[in-house]
């Protein structure tokens, strides 16, 4: 039988922040058929996340929707403890949520140079913390950051998003050393060009991403890049700790 059609996550419960859409959505939804209960989190869009929630729920599985800013550490940690209240633990943190922009260096004060970074940096810093105690005592604790393409090559219009991707590969490290005695493994997925809906901010396509063609001559799917996360989040990769994982169709090669 193939791998990926077991539920290799049975008994596991997994917190995912900004997945009511795009390649947050697509993780939730893995990581379920996986057999884990999934924590689908959201800043504001609470219509969202219910109907990722529902999905899961609708295909057999458990799972809970969470709104919360990822960078007020108090509110994380009412999603931590809503979590463990419904599902008794808490095992996997995919560290998604992100802001998407393009903004000249002229246009980036320092107000949204904050902003921004604090939702993918900090927030995933503070996600971490408030996850460690569960982590710790899973036994086979798990992070994953997702990253950013631009991170690794750099991108016009995007010097906050691209300082931000990059701490989180720094994070991932840094983490993945801290947490080994516990068995906590921390890894990081870089998607590369995914088709995703977009927010009025990006545009439809930047130019990063129209000159970061992929030899294999697509683009890809959220759901390629969600296997790559229930691969690091599972049984299989216990041996595998502070690497980035490249999931762009060899647009970059690391």
């Amino acid at each position: 039988m193939d791998e990926l059609s077991t539920q290799e996550l049975a008994g596991r419960v997994a917190l995912v922040t900004g997945a009511g859409r795009n390649i947050g959505r697509a993780i939730a939804l893995s990581l379920a058929q996986a057999g884990a209960a999934v924590v689908v989190h959201a800043r504001r869009s609470a219509a969202e996340v219910a109907a990722v929630a529902a999905e899961i729920e609708r295909g057999g599985g458990r799972a809970m929707a969470a709104l919360a800013d990822v960078t007020e550490p108090a509110a994380v940690e009412r999603v931590v403890d809503a979590a463990r209240e419904r599902f008794g633990r808490l095992d996997i943190l995919v560290n998604n949520a992100a802001v998407r922009e393009v903004a000249s260096i002229d246009d980036i004060d320092l107000a949204r140079w904050r902003e921004l970074t604090a939702v993918i940096l900090d927030g995933a810093f503070v996600c971490a913390k408030a996850c460690l105690a569960d982590l710790r005592a899973s036994g086979q604790g798990a992070i994953v950051n997702i990253g950013g393409m631009s991170g690794h090559t750099g991108a016009l219009g995007r010097a906050h998003v691209v300082a931000a991707k990059s701490g989180l590969v720094g994070l991932t490290r840094a983490l993945a050393l801290e947490l080994a005695a516990d068995a906590v493994t921390v890894n990081c997925v870089v998607p590369g060009r995914i088709d995703t809906v977009r927010g009025a901010a990006s545009g439809p396509h930047s130019a990063h991403d129209a000159e970061s063609g992929a030899p294999l001559g697509r683009r890809g799917t959220p759901e390629e890049v969600a296997s790559a996360v229930r691969f690091l989040a599972g049984p299989k990769s216990r041996y595998i700790t502070g690497q980035t994982l490249h999931v762009n169709g060899g647009a970059y090669l690391a």
